[in-house]
Protein backbone atom coordinates (compact mmCIF):
# COMPACT_ATOMS: atom_id res chain seq x y z
CA UNK A 1 0.00 0.00 0.00
CA UNK A 2 1.37 3.62 -1.18
CA UNK A 3 1.29 6.40 1.44
CA UNK A 4 -1.16 7.99 -0.72
CA UNK A 5 -3.64 4.60 -0.55
CA UNK A 6 -2.83 4.95 3.67
CA UNK A 7 -4.43 7.60 3.93
CA UNK A 8 -7.28 7.17 1.57
CA UNK A 9 -8.00 4.45 3.82
CA UNK A 10 -7.47 6.36 6.66
CA UNK A 11 -9.95 8.92 5.77
CA UNK A 12 -12.81 6.37 4.57
CA UNK A 13 -12.80 4.11 7.83
CA UNK A 14 -14.15 6.66 9.73
CA UNK A 15 -13.25 8.05 12.72
CA UNK A 16 -10.85 10.95 13.74
CA UNK A 17 -7.10 11.16 12.89
CA UNK A 18 -4.70 13.37 15.00
CA UNK A 19 -2.10 15.22 12.38
CA UNK A 20 0.72 16.89 13.89
CA UNK A 21 2.60 19.67 12.48
CA UNK A 22 6.43 19.45 11.50
CA UNK A 23 8.08 22.40 10.68
CA UNK A 24 11.20 20.76 9.48
CA UNK A 25 12.38 17.00 8.15
CA UNK A 26 13.36 16.12 11.83
CA UNK A 27 10.28 16.79 13.69
CA UNK A 28 8.55 15.16 11.11
CA UNK A 29 10.87 12.03 12.10
CA UNK A 30 9.60 12.66 15.68
CA UNK A 31 5.78 12.72 14.82
CA UNK A 32 6.10 9.00 13.03
CA UNK A 33 8.66 8.16 16.01
CA UNK A 34 6.00 9.07 18.62
CA UNK A 35 2.95 6.59 16.54
CA UNK A 36 1.35 9.06 14.63
CA UNK A 37 -0.14 8.17 11.89
CA UNK A 38 0.67 10.82 9.46
CA UNK A 39 2.16 14.09 9.39
CA UNK A 40 1.40 17.46 8.09
CA UNK A 41 4.24 19.94 6.81
CA UNK A 42 3.06 23.36 7.55
CA UNK A 43 3.62 25.85 5.42
CA UNK A 44 3.00 28.57 8.08
CA UNK A 45 5.67 26.08 10.12
CA UNK A 46 8.82 25.94 7.59
CA UNK A 47 8.35 29.85 6.91
CA UNK A 48 9.05 30.61 10.21
CA UNK A 49 11.51 28.27 10.65
CA UNK A 50 13.41 29.92 7.85
CA UNK A 51 12.30 33.36 9.38
CA UNK A 52 9.63 34.64 8.40
CA UNK A 53 5.88 35.02 9.08
CA UNK A 54 2.95 33.06 7.27
CA UNK A 55 2.22 35.58 4.54
CA UNK A 56 3.50 33.24 1.36
CA UNK A 57 6.96 34.77 1.66
CA UNK A 58 8.54 31.27 0.22
CA UNK A 59 8.31 30.37 -2.99
CA UNK A 60 6.77 27.05 -4.82
CA UNK A 61 10.14 25.45 -5.26
CA UNK A 62 11.71 26.36 -1.90
CA UNK A 63 8.46 24.28 -0.51
CA UNK A 64 8.82 21.45 -2.90
CA UNK A 65 12.14 21.16 -1.42
CA UNK A 66 11.43 20.81 2.05
CA UNK A 67 8.53 18.40 1.21
CA UNK A 68 10.26 16.10 -0.80
CA UNK A 69 12.85 15.68 1.71
CA UNK A 70 10.57 15.12 4.55
CA UNK A 71 8.64 12.45 2.58
CA UNK A 72 11.73 10.64 1.80
CA UNK A 73 12.60 10.51 5.50
CA UNK A 74 8.99 8.92 6.93
CA UNK A 75 7.51 6.22 5.80
CA UNK A 76 3.83 7.93 6.70
CA UNK A 77 1.52 9.41 4.76
CA UNK A 78 2.04 13.56 4.21
CA UNK A 79 -0.10 16.29 4.06
CA UNK A 80 1.45 19.37 2.67
CA UNK A 81 0.34 22.98 2.52
CA UNK A 82 0.16 24.25 -0.95
CA UNK A 83 -1.45 27.60 0.17
CA UNK A 84 -3.42 29.33 -3.46
CA UNK A 85 -1.10 27.10 -5.41
CA UNK A 86 0.84 30.22 -6.23
CA UNK A 87 -1.35 32.34 -8.22
CA UNK A 88 -4.26 31.56 -10.61
CA UNK A 89 -5.32 27.95 -12.20
CA UNK A 90 -2.57 27.39 -14.63
CA UNK A 91 0.03 28.08 -11.37
CA UNK A 92 -1.88 25.48 -9.85
CA UNK A 93 -1.44 22.72 -12.84
CA UNK A 94 2.48 23.43 -12.53
CA UNK A 95 1.59 23.02 -8.31
CA UNK A 96 0.18 20.07 -8.91
CA UNK A 97 2.78 18.43 -10.85
CA UNK A 98 5.81 19.51 -8.41
CA UNK A 99 3.58 18.32 -5.58
CA UNK A 100 3.24 15.01 -6.99
CA UNK A 101 6.68 14.34 -7.93
CA UNK A 102 7.84 14.40 -4.39
CA UNK A 103 5.76 11.73 -3.61
CA UNK A 104 3.36 13.78 -0.59
CA UNK A 105 0.02 12.05 0.41
CA UNK A 106 -2.35 15.21 0.18
CA UNK A 107 -2.16 18.74 0.14
CA UNK A 108 -4.40 21.64 0.48
CA UNK A 109 -5.21 24.57 -1.76
CA UNK A 110 -7.14 28.08 -0.45
CA UNK A 111 -9.21 30.64 -1.86
CA UNK A 112 -7.13 33.21 -0.24
CA UNK A 113 -5.97 35.99 -2.67
CA UNK A 114 -1.89 35.03 -4.03
CA UNK A 115 0.34 35.86 -1.83
CA UNK A 116 -1.87 34.48 0.93
CA UNK A 117 -1.67 35.19 4.77
CA UNK A 118 -1.86 33.05 7.96
CA UNK A 119 -6.22 31.52 8.56
CA UNK A 120 -5.80 33.32 11.57
CA UNK A 121 -4.17 36.51 10.65
CA UNK A 122 -6.48 39.91 10.06
CA UNK A 123 -6.85 41.18 6.85
CA UNK A 124 -7.56 38.24 4.36
CA UNK A 125 -8.62 38.61 1.42
CA UNK A 126 -10.46 35.64 -1.22
CA UNK A 127 -10.87 34.96 -4.48
CA UNK A 128 -14.42 34.56 -6.00
CA UNK A 129 -15.97 31.02 -5.65
CA UNK A 130 -15.68 30.34 -9.28
CA UNK A 131 -12.19 31.00 -9.75
CA UNK A 132 -11.61 28.85 -6.91
CA UNK A 133 -13.89 26.06 -8.65
CA UNK A 134 -11.71 26.55 -11.17
CA UNK A 135 -8.73 26.33 -9.63
CA UNK A 136 -10.08 22.33 -7.66
CA UNK A 137 -10.70 21.32 -11.28
CA UNK A 138 -7.14 22.38 -12.54
CA UNK A 139 -6.07 20.44 -9.80
CA UNK A 140 -8.14 17.71 -10.18
CA UNK A 141 -7.30 17.15 -13.76
CA UNK A 142 -3.43 17.73 -13.37
CA UNK A 143 -2.70 15.00 -10.86
CA UNK A 144 -1.17 11.84 -12.43
CA UNK A 145 -2.34 9.39 -9.53
CA UNK A 146 -5.91 9.20 -8.61
CA UNK A 147 -4.70 8.68 -4.93
CA UNK A 148 -3.75 11.71 -4.30
CA UNK A 149 -5.44 13.48 -2.09
CA UNK A 150 -6.70 16.74 -2.61
CA UNK A 151 -8.02 19.06 0.30
CA UNK A 152 -10.22 22.23 -0.47
CA UNK A 153 -9.92 25.08 2.02
CA UNK A 154 -11.81 28.32 2.44
CA UNK A 155 -10.91 31.21 3.96
CA UNK A 156 -14.14 32.85 3.98
CA UNK A 157 -15.08 32.81 6.92
CA UNK A 158 -13.79 36.22 8.02
CA UNK A 159 -14.71 37.75 4.80
CA UNK A 160 -18.37 36.66 3.53
CA UNK A 161 -19.22 34.52 7.11
CA UNK A 162 -19.85 30.72 7.82
CA UNK A 163 -22.29 29.78 6.07
CA UNK A 164 -20.64 30.74 2.95
CA UNK A 165 -17.52 29.35 3.86
CA UNK A 166 -19.20 25.99 3.93
CA UNK A 167 -21.46 26.47 0.43
CA UNK A 168 -17.72 27.06 -1.05
CA UNK A 169 -16.80 24.06 0.67
CA UNK A 170 -19.34 21.92 -0.82
CA UNK A 171 -18.65 23.46 -4.29
CA UNK A 172 -15.32 22.84 -3.98
CA UNK A 173 -16.00 19.08 -3.35
CA UNK A 174 -18.39 19.18 -6.04
CA UNK A 175 -15.24 20.25 -8.52
CA UNK A 176 -13.84 16.60 -7.40
CA UNK A 177 -11.82 17.69 -4.30
CA UNK A 178 -11.40 14.67 -1.47
CA UNK A 179 -11.78 16.83 1.63
CA UNK A 180 -13.24 19.97 2.78
CA UNK A 181 -11.58 22.37 5.21
CA UNK A 182 -12.90 25.38 6.45
CA UNK A 183 -10.62 27.65 8.06
CA UNK A 184 -11.14 29.44 11.19
CA UNK A 185 -14.27 28.88 12.92
CA UNK A 186 -15.06 31.04 15.45
CA UNK A 187 -16.69 29.13 18.43
CA UNK A 188 -17.80 25.40 19.49
CA UNK A 189 -21.08 25.66 17.79
CA UNK A 190 -19.62 26.72 14.35
CA UNK A 191 -17.40 23.79 14.85
CA UNK A 192 -20.24 21.91 15.29
CA UNK A 193 -22.22 23.07 12.24
CA UNK A 194 -18.88 22.67 10.00
CA UNK A 195 -18.85 18.93 11.26
CA UNK A 196 -22.46 18.81 10.32
CA UNK A 197 -23.01 20.53 6.68
CA UNK A 198 -19.70 19.75 4.95
CA UNK A 199 -20.46 17.37 2.48
CA UNK A 200 -17.92 15.41 2.46
CA UNK A 201 -14.88 14.28 4.96
CA UNK A 202 -14.24 17.16 6.88
CA UNK A 203 -10.28 18.94 8.49
CA UNK A 204 -10.00 20.83 11.37
CA UNK A 205 -7.16 23.15 12.22
CA UNK A 206 -6.00 22.65 15.94
CA UNK A 207 -4.16 24.31 17.73
CA UNK A 208 -4.02 27.52 20.60
CA UNK A 209 -4.19 31.58 20.49
CA UNK A 210 -6.00 30.72 16.90
CA UNK A 211 -9.76 32.35 16.33
CA UNK A 212 -11.05 28.68 16.49
CA UNK A 213 -11.50 26.85 19.63
CA UNK A 214 -9.09 23.77 20.66
CA UNK A 215 -10.91 20.55 21.31
CA UNK A 216 -10.17 17.60 22.05
CA UNK A 217 -9.74 14.90 19.74
CA UNK A 218 -13.27 12.61 21.33
CA UNK A 219 -15.49 15.79 21.41
CA UNK A 220 -14.34 16.38 17.21
CA UNK A 221 -14.75 13.30 16.28
CA UNK A 222 -18.28 13.62 17.59
CA UNK A 223 -18.58 16.74 15.69
CA UNK A 224 -17.86 14.53 12.67
CA UNK A 225 -14.32 15.85 11.48
CA UNK A 226 -11.84 13.15 9.83
CA UNK A 227 -8.48 14.68 10.04
CA UNK A 228 -7.20 17.14 12.79
CA UNK A 229 -4.30 19.07 11.54
CA UNK A 230 -2.05 20.56 14.76
CA UNK A 231 0.28 22.85 12.76
CA UNK A 232 1.93 24.93 15.53
CA UNK A 233 2.20 22.52 18.78
CA UNK A 234 5.89 21.35 17.98
CA UNK A 235 7.48 24.73 16.76
CA UNK A 236 6.10 26.42 19.78
CA UNK A 237 7.72 23.83 22.01
CA UNK A 238 10.71 23.99 20.11
CA UNK A 239 10.95 27.69 20.70
CA UNK A 240 10.33 27.82 24.30
CA UNK A 241 12.96 24.90 24.08
CA UNK A 242 15.46 27.06 22.82
CA UNK A 243 15.09 29.64 24.55
CA UNK A 244 15.28 28.58 27.97
CA UNK A 245 18.55 26.63 27.18
CA UNK A 246 20.12 29.73 26.00
CA UNK A 247 18.80 32.09 28.85
CA UNK A 248 20.59 28.96 31.02
CA UNK A 249 24.02 29.61 28.98
CA UNK A 250 23.96 33.22 28.73
CA UNK A 251 23.20 33.40 33.03
CA UNK A 252 25.20 30.30 34.21
CA UNK A 253 27.97 29.91 31.57
CA UNK A 254 26.90 26.29 31.16
CA UNK A 255 23.90 24.37 30.66
CA UNK A 256 23.79 22.28 33.71
CA UNK A 257 20.97 23.19 35.22
CA UNK A 258 18.57 22.43 32.10
CA UNK A 259 20.63 19.57 30.86
CA UNK A 260 17.64 16.79 32.19
CA UNK A 261 15.53 18.82 29.85
CA UNK A 262 17.15 18.00 26.91
CA UNK A 263 17.36 14.75 24.27
CA UNK A 264 20.98 12.72 25.25
CA UNK A 265 23.51 11.70 22.52
CA UNK A 266 22.09 8.56 22.18
CA UNK A 267 18.85 10.00 21.63
CA UNK A 268 19.70 12.16 19.34
CA UNK A 269 21.17 10.08 16.92
CA UNK A 270 18.40 7.83 16.96
CA UNK A 271 16.17 10.55 16.43
CA UNK A 272 17.76 10.45 12.71
CA UNK A 273 18.43 6.67 12.35
CA UNK A 274 22.44 7.09 12.50
CA UNK A 275 22.67 3.51 13.66
CA UNK A 276 20.86 2.25 10.08
CA UNK A 277 23.25 4.76 8.05
CA UNK A 278 26.13 3.26 9.69
CA UNK A 279 24.80 0.23 8.98
CA UNK A 280 24.63 0.79 5.31
CA UNK A 281 28.17 2.13 5.23
CA UNK A 282 29.78 -0.90 6.74
CA UNK A 283 27.44 -3.26 4.82
CA UNK A 284 28.99 -1.35 1.29
CA UNK A 285 32.30 -1.04 2.48
CA UNK A 286 32.81 -4.95 3.37
CA UNK A 287 31.34 -5.28 -0.47
CA UNK A 288 34.16 -2.85 -1.62
CA UNK A 289 36.96 -4.87 0.50
CA UNK A 290 35.48 -8.64 -0.71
Amino acid sequence: MTARQALRRLVAQGGYTMVPGAYDTLTARLVEQAGFAAVYLTGGGYSRANGYPDLGLLTLNENVRFIGLTVEAVSIPVIADADTGYGNAINVIRTVREYEKTGVAAFHLEDQVSPKKCGHYEGKDIISQAEMVGKIKAAVDSRRDPDLVIIARSDARAVEGLQAAIDRVNAYLEAGADIGFVEAPQSVEELRIVGRDVKGPALVNVFEGGKTPALGASALEAMGFRLGIYPSQTQRAAIRAAQRVLQAMREDGDTRRIEPELATFEEREAAVGTAHWRALEDRYLRAIEG
